[in-house]
């Protein structure tokens, strides 16, 4: 029987990705005086990549962060049936360091949108921002479909990272004051999403991030990562066609 073909690399990174910033928890992975220790954590992705934590000085993997950064980060995605091997899933190898005190408040802020519960304790003073600098990942696919991937792989391109990012706060402006409705179809007809208000909270080259009604929250990937403001308007106008097309 002939190998299956190997995956493109920059594809399996834009999956990676995604796979990375739909994440409502994770595996963080430390170790202490040569020890692995798992336990669950609540990631948001910053556009560039980094896995932003919010973690408690009285947890035990903040302390072993302080003594050792290097980390890894385990993100499952849905498995296609009731083998649990068939589910894709990332590992997210690198270094964690504290958010400098500049970067904590926009980025806090994307933290928040992903995970608007955690405002009734996050402002707590044993709680502060952390940051996973990705080293590199391995990607599985599903069922003997492994990758691993280099930082040029997994990285988002540079151009267009720096695009988007300087479009993000005009098109979060005008998507939320001009086309509220075109969020809401995107957010309940494609996502499947609760009925009422729903706006962007961030938008990035692999897709946005929409907060809606009883702190609901829900990811939307282009099927392509943008390369700047103008691909995002395509993929957003084609994604909104589709919603309010599946709604009749």
């Amino acid at each position: 029987m002939p190998n299956p073909p190997r995956p493109d690399p920059i594809a399996a990174g834009a999956e990676a990705r995604r796979l990375l910033r739909g994440a409502a928890s994770a595996t963080l992975a430390t170790q202490s005086d040569g020890q692995p220790f798992a336990s669950l954590v609540t990631p948001a992705m910053a556009p560039d990549l980094g896995a932003l934590l919010l973690l408690s000085t009285l947890s035990e993997h903040t302390r072993h962060l302080l003594r050792e950064p290097r980390c890894a980060l385990l993100v499952v995605g849905t498995a296609e049936d009731a083998n649990p091997q068939t589910a894709p899933r990332v590992t997210l190898t690198g270094l964690a360091e504290q958010v400098s005190a500049a970067e904590v408040p926009a980025l806090k802020a994307r933290w928040l949108a992903r995970h608007p519960y955690a405002a009734l304790y996050a402002g707590f003073g044993d709680f502060s921002l952390w940051r996973l600098r990705p080293g590199g990942a391995l990607l599985v696919g599903g069922f003997a479909r492994a990758i691993r991937l280099p930082l040029a792989a997994l990285l988002p391109d540079p151009a267009a990272l720096a695009a988007v990012a300087a479009a993000a706060a005009d098109i979060l402006d005008h998507m939320n004051a001009e086309h509220a409705d075109a969020l809401a179809a995107i957010a309940t007809r494609r996502l499947g999403g609760p009925e009422g208000a729903w706006r962007m909270t961030g938008v990035d080259v692999d897709g946005i991030d929409l907060a809606g009604p009883d702190e609901a929250v829900r990811r939307f990937n282009f099927a392509a990562p943008a390369g700047n403001s103008g691909e995002v308007r395509q993929a957003l106008v084609a994604a909104t066609r589709a919603a309010r097309a599946a709604n009749g």
